[in-house]
């Protein structure tokens, strides 16, 4: 092939793998020697190259065999790798934590089970904020990921590892998680495709639990037609997980393509209505960020959409309903990490209290130990009521104040974060700063939508910019629909970091 393979996108492997242009085993070497070469990102945390051949060498006689051209197989050879927070059998998980140093997982994630079943051939385990908490991939235990585009900046997060390794060339795609933004904002701050569905469309089980109400799997990949054909493989029932939505899985990749009435080829979005929010685009919103999410309203214009104006007066209090809701399920979630059955246990201690107590204080991060104890006093007697069951009750008004909006709009458009990556460090001192940052992500996240980040150019420094995309409930057909548009008629999902 005339492109380098790392270049390739998924949907571009796909086809190539399935015209017989290059084998999944030169592929899975390919890209396990740019992996090698690119140890200074700290994109992952662990590979395995001897299994990843075995898996690419199994891929290869499944397309021999022809199954790459029956439904289904259109993954089969296309190597990717996993956020650490999905459990793996044959590869240690830590969720970035010491807590769970060289923890081996019983069995599979149900989205690692999906995917591996779909033939796709994983590379390795991908770094995070630690239990994915952090906006920046700062907390991770194991060190930080770096931002490709500029190295003294983050890459965001907490799926920071993910993104670093999809931005730098490494993976055509990888997992990640949205709690409050976690695939969104870092896919925005490296400019990669990222997507989360509705809450409940991709399994939890196997997820290594922050915010149970809140937690969902997803997809980061160079577009949204890479997306969609991940998606599709990962979504679906999953009687395993008592959270996950009764409804069969979709081909979101059929969906690209699907003619909206009225549309035509120049104007493939005729007839869609995207809402602009005006608390989306406050004063205080960077006018760089500002100047990049305009021009790509501009092109959803050229393309047929219409812009009209929405509002979602309690977008500001999406921060502290999050910052309440989260840390309270946090703190219940994280109750299990006690040194008693498995993971990171004192090695001297006088009695079980004391070897609770100095277990979590050796195992657990600041953030992590942070949140357990916002939690922790959330939930207690004579804050319960003032503090987390308030919140809940916002988080409903929140939800309703997206149905409002959706009546007058199909999809809901405005930034991903107030500013472009933010430099290494700067966070660090002042995490209230960093919880702000979260302001245009979290109202979804409550509310349980789909969203997306779109990258739509850069902004100061030539750092990348995303543009999200926020759907009414099941509508990531819609979503991907139009970011595919968007993607056929500009190339900034092509830009990539200097170098790569």
């Amino acid at each position: 092939m005339t492109t380098p393979l790392h270049l390739l996108g998924v949907a571009e492997l796909s086809r190539a793998l399935r015209q017989k242009q290059v084998s999944s085993l030169e592929v899975t070497q390919h890209l396990l020697a740019c992996v090698a070469s690119a140890n200074d990102l700290g994109a992952f945390l662990h590979v395995d190259p001897a299994a990843a051949e075995a898996r690419a060498r199994a891929a290869d006689a499944r397309l021999a065999r022809g199954e790459g051209e029956q439904p289904g197989g259109a993954l089969i050879g296309v190597p990717l790798a996993h956020k650490d927070i999905f459990v793996t059998q044959d590869m240690p998980t830590t969720a970035g934590s010491l807590m769970l140093k060289g923890y081996m997982s019983p069995f599979d994630a149900t989205v690692v089970d999906r995917l591996n079943a779909a033939g796709t051939v994983s590379l390795g385990k991908l770094n995070c904020d630690e239990f994915a908490m952090g906006s920046a991939n700062e907390n991770s235990a194991y060190g930080p990921s770096l931002n490709p585009w500029d190295t003294q900046r983050v890459p965001g997060g907490s799926s920071g590892g993910s993104a670093t390794a999809v931005a730098a060339r490494l993976v055509p795609a990888a997992t990640g998680t949205d709690t409050g933004g976690s695939i969104r904002q870092p896919a925005s701050f490296t400019g990669i495709t990222g997507i989360k569905p509705t809450y409940g469309v991709c399994s939890r089980y196997g997820m290594i639990a922050f915010a149970s109400s809140l937690d969902q799997a997803g997809v980061m990949a160079r577009s949204a037609e890479d997306c969609a054909l991940l998606l599709s493989a990962m979504s679906g029932f999953d009687e395993r997980d008592a959270t996950s939505v009764q409804q069969p899985a979709q081909d979101f990749s059929a969906q690209l393509h699907q003619a909206r009435e009225g549309a035509t080829a120049a104007q493939p979005l005729k007839g869609l209505r995207i809402g602009l929010p005006r608390e989306f685009f406050p004063a205080a919103l960077s006018a760089d960020v500002n100047q990049a999410v305009r021009a790509g309203l501009a092109e959803l214009e050229k393309l047929g959409a219409a812009l009209v104006d929405v509002s979602l007066p309690r977008t500001e209090l999406a921060i502290p309903v999050y910052y309440i809701i989260a840390p309270a399920e946090a703190s219940s979630n994280l109750s299990r990490f006690d040194g008693v059955k498995f993971g990171h246990r004192a090695e001297q201690y006088n009695d079980l209290l004391d070897m609770y107590k100095k277990t979590r204080a050796q195992g657990f991060g600041a953030e992590v130990k942070r949140r357990i104890m916002i939690g922790s006093y959330v939930l207690s007697h004579g804050y319960y009521d003032a503090y987390y069951l308030q919140a809940q009750k916002l988080r409903r008004m929140i939800a309703d104040d997206f149905q409002q909006a959706f009546q007058h709009c199909d999809l809901i458009a405005g930034p991903v974060a107030p500013t472009v990556a933010w430099k290494r460090g700067e966070g660090s001192d002042d995490p209230v700063k960093a919880y702000l940052a979260d302001i245009f992500t979290l109202p979804g996240s409550l509310a349980g939508l789909p969203g997306m980040s779109v990258p739509v150019g850069t902004g100061e420094g030539g750092l990348p910019v995303g543009l999200q995309l926020l759907g009414n409930y099941f509508k990531e057909g819609t979503l991907l629909h139009a970011a595919h548009a968007l993607q056929q008629a500009t190339d900034w999902h092509r830009q990539a970091p200097a170098g790569v």
